[in-house]
């Protein structure tokens, strides 16, 4: 049986562990790429007291692993592993993790890329920050459209 390659949770998660977990005893890792995203404590010019995340759950996991199984298509990956929070959000909290394992770099490099940058167009999240303005929702970007075409996918959100 195969290792869970999604995580939607409340709690915080730790980078060692979880790299530990998706290696295992794997010989024929030779490359480890992973990145943590936060909550940033500004936005679009404002201060950022806090961030809501909502999702649906089934299809958030449905959704995220369609996008591992295109970067399995796309790379020569071993295997990835993604972690999104939901919930309240602090600014420096932990927000979510792609971590890849390959055999070698370039393609853990490539992966982890692509899926952060389809992740940040694709994932059914909604997110909703409290500003000294009142509560706002964030929108998509046209950058992060941008990012996401250079892989050859048009997103089309922002």
């Amino acid at each position: 049986m195969s290792q869970p390659r999604v995580f939607i949770q409340t709690q915080d998660f730790d980078l060692q562990a979880e790299i530990a977990a998706l290696r295992g005893q794997d010989a024929h890792v030779g490359a480890v790429c992973s990145f943590i995203g936060t909550v940033r404590d500004r936005n679009d010019g404002s201060t950022v007291a806090s961030m809501e995340l909502e999702h649906y759950p089934g299809m958030t996991e449905k959704a995220i692993e369609a996008m591992i199984d295109e970067a399995h298509r796309r790379f020569d990956i071993l295997g990835a592993r993604v972690i999104h929070r939901v919930g309240l959000l602090q600014p420096l909290d932990q927000i979510m993790m792609v971590a890849v394992i390959s055999a070698h770099r370039g393609e853990s490099f490539q992966a982890c890329e692509f899926l952060m940058d389809y992740l940040k167009t694709q994932a059914p999240f909604w997110k909703k920050e409290e500003t000294p303005e009142g509560a706002r929702w964030v929108d998509a970007r046209v950058a992060d459209d941008k990012a996401l075409a250079r892989w050859g996918i048009e997103a089309g959100n922002a």
